[in-house]
């Protein structure tokens, strides 16, 4: 009795135990990380993944995987700038609201890519606002309507994070903040806003975007 309900929770293929009942629990299929995985384990995963919910994102991975993938689903899609690749055999029932993506500078993009077509994938209005960063505030400024139209908005913005905190002052809409691994840093010796709180790090790291 307890093998067959942890069958209809995962699949054990032996590397991984996919996951199958997080759709019912989250509402959306589990997500596959690419980095540190081989190209064969990726698609080992995908496949248990398609062959239950028609549904596949694949984040931090590289063309390699999407070309075997794509031998195997024609239509399954790959960014080349975000690193993801994503597959939906039903499209999404759209869902109602605008998530606007801001990205302080160019270097940026890769992130918000990975946010926008995870978001679109999901089935939410999707719109990019590139390049604001407070270096050059009026920028921001002049879309200020933009940033009014969300229902919710993600800034992405270098290791500093500061444009989130602008943003903020601006709306009075749910701002998600994601500082980066790229940029100077003007502070702590480039930490910035990715230090923990109160504590000097004994360790450099960097912000997963999954």
């Amino acid at each position: 009795m307890r093998a067959r309900r942890a069958k209809l929770l995962y699949d054990d293929i032996g590397f991984a135990k996919v996951d199958c009942h997080r759709v019912k629990r989250r509402g959306f299929p589990e997500v596959i990380f690419g980095k540190g995985k081989t190209p064969g384990q990726i698609i080992e995963i995908a496949k248990k993944i398609i062959s239950h919910h028609g549904i596949l994102l694949v984040t931090r991975t590289e063309k390699e995987v999407y070309l075997k993938l794509k031998k195997l689903y024609p239509k399954i899609k790959y960014s080349e700038s975000g690193r993801i690749i994503h597959y939906r055999e039903v499209k999404a029932p759209a869902k109602k609201g605008t998530v606007v993506v801001v990205t302080a500078g160019t270097a940026d993009l890769p992130v918000a890519e990975e946010a926008r077509i995870t978001l679109e994938l999901m089935g939410n209005p999707v719109e990019m606002l590139c390049d604001v960063g407070v270096a050059g505030i009026h920028r921001l400024l002049d879309k200020k309507r933009v940033l009014e139209s969300a229902n919710v908005l993600i800034v992405i913005a270098g290791m500093e994070g500061a444009l989130a905190s602008v943003v903020s002052g601006l709306v009075s809409k749910p701002v998600i903040a994601v500082p980066t691994s790229v940029g100077y840093g003007a502070s702590s010796r480039r930490y910035g806003a990715r230090r923990p709180g109160g504590r000097r790090p004994r360790c450099r790291y960097s912000v997963e975007r999954a």
